[in-house]
């Protein structure tokens, strides 16, 4: 018991001059503090002022924010279809922007692209994800399987009779193909990988070879001197198919190429167009 008449002097906490800091979920809140505080004294609520929370800056990790490109300049290669290149270029829109962008240099028709013309690429789209790379890459591997590229039948040949000359000769009234002028026994080639669906005598045609291809089109080789496929053959890009020559109803050695919509006669359409409208350059 302490002593009668005593008084036990209350005691203080003492707390240096300084300022205390408030934890408030990583904010902190510096607060100035009197000399000493009363240990039975309590802080009036208007003392304690309101927390202030700290805006933090968040930053955006590289890579996940899309980000487009500038435009670029593309220069158009054998092959090429302004879908092929809208795709691989990533063109937000489609070969419809790319040939928006380009109109005044691909012209009226946009199947009529060759190798050489200088495209803009504009309205890229952010740059893929290692994913979507590689399933665009394996995508782009299996087109190949079906379509490696388009090339000329015939190397360094020039055109003796155009498509659609009128004549009495034939019996649609005109040339439903081009004459490609060789010599007998030059190597005939398959313009583009495909399937052979006919192989043999063709009547005025002479020997002459049909393949059909990816896109549905048919092509067909007339008046060979020899076959160097048969029916059913699985054929790529630039295989030879046979050697030209002068069989059927001809006046002398060439080779007749056609494009059709069918195996048959009579579906003809411009072969010359085809093949530019795929990149291949014809004399």
């Amino acid at each position: 018991m302490p002593a009668k008449g005593k008084h036990r002097r209350p005691k203080f906490l003492r707390i240096p001059r300084s300022i205390a800091v408030a934890g408030t979920g990583g904010a902190a809140l510096a607060l100035p503090l009197m000399g000493a505080v009363c240990a039975h004294a309590s802080a009036p609520a208007a003392a304690v002022p309101a927390v202030v929370q700290k805006v933090a800056t968040v930053s955006v990790p590289a890579g996940i924010a899309a980000e487009k490109t500038a435009p670029k300049t593309y220069v158009v290669k054998a092959g090429d279809t302004l879908a092929k290149i809208a795709d691989r270029e990533h063109v937000s829109g489609g070969w419809k922007k790319l040939y928006a962008d380009n109109r005044a240099v691909v012209g009226a028709d946009p199947t009529a692209i060759r190798p050489g013309l200088k495209l803009t690429i504009a309205g890229q789209g952010a740059t893929p994800s290692s994913a979507s790379a590689a399933t665009r890459t394996a995508t782009a591997t299996a087109a190949k399987s079906v379509d490696a590229g388009y090339t000329l039948p015939v190397q360094g040949a020039t055109i003796g009779t155009g498509y659609k000359v009128p004549g009495s000769m034939w019996s649609s009234g005109y040339h439903t193909g081009v004459d490609f002028v060789v010599p007998t026994g030059t190597t005939v080639r398959s313009v583009a990988a495909g399937t052979v669906v006919s192989a043999g005598w063709g009547g005025a045609y002479g020997n002459q070879v049909v393949v059909q291809h990816a896109d549905g089109r048919y092509s067909q080789y007339a008046h060979m001197s020899a076959l160097s496929v048969s029916a059913g053959q699985a054929v790529t890009e630039g295989q030879q198919v046979g050697l030209s020559g002068a069989t059927g109803n001809v006046t002398g050695p060439h080779l007749h190429f056609e494009i059709r919509t069918t195996p048959d006669y009579g579906s003809d359409l411009d072969p010359v167009a085809y093949l530019r409208a795929h990149g291949v350059v014809v004399g």
